[in-house]
C-alpha cells in the first residue's frame, strides 16, 4: 500500500526557510510523478512545485509564484523528495500537501491534482512576524 507522510513544517518570520519532507513507501517502479500542493485558508488547493522521474531523468516544474525560490529535490534511495523553501513570505503560509502518482506525466499534467493518486496528509506551514 503506496503512503506518503510528510514533516518539516513549522513557523518560520518573513524571509527565512524551511525544507519540508515526503517519505514515500509501498512501491518499487523507478517511473514515479511527485509533487508539492498547498492548500491556505478559505482558498483552493494550489499547485507548488512537481519532479518527474523516469529512468534516471528527472524533470521539474514550478508554479510561478515559487520560482526562484523554492527547490524540488529526490532522494531516489530513499524515496523522499523534498521542498526546500527560501525567502519565505506570509503568503506562503498553507497546509502543504506531498501527492504521488506511479506514472512518468508529462509536462503538461505535472501541475494538475486530478492526475494524482496519493496524498499525504498535509504539513502546516506558517510564515509570519
Amino acid at each position: 500500500q503506496v503512503q506518503l507522510v510528510e514533516s518539516g513544517g513549522g513557523w518560520v518570520q518573513p524571509g527565512g526557510s524551511l525544507r519540508l519532507s515526503c517519505a514515500g513507501s509501498g512501491w518499487t517502479d523507478s517511473r514515479n510523478t511527485m509533487a508539492w500542493f498547498r492548500q491556505a485558508p478559505g482558498k483552493e488547493r494550489e499547485f507548488v512545485a512537481a519532479l518527474r522521474w523516469s529512468g534516471g531523468n528527472r524533470e521539474t516544474r514550478y508554479a510561478n509564484s515559487v520560482k526562484g525560490r523554492f527547490t524540488i529535490s529526490r532522494d531516489s534511495a530513499k524515496n523522499t523528495v523534498y521542498l526546500q523553501m527560501s525567502s519565505l513570505q506570509p503568503a506562503d503560509t498553507a497546509v502543504y500537501y506531498c501527492a504521488a502518482v506511479l506514472l512518468a506525466l508529462n509536462a503538461g499534467s505535472m501541475a494538475n491534482p486530478q492526475f494524482y493518486d496519493y496524498w499525504g496528509e498535509g504539513t502546516q506551514v506558517t510564515v509570519s512576524s
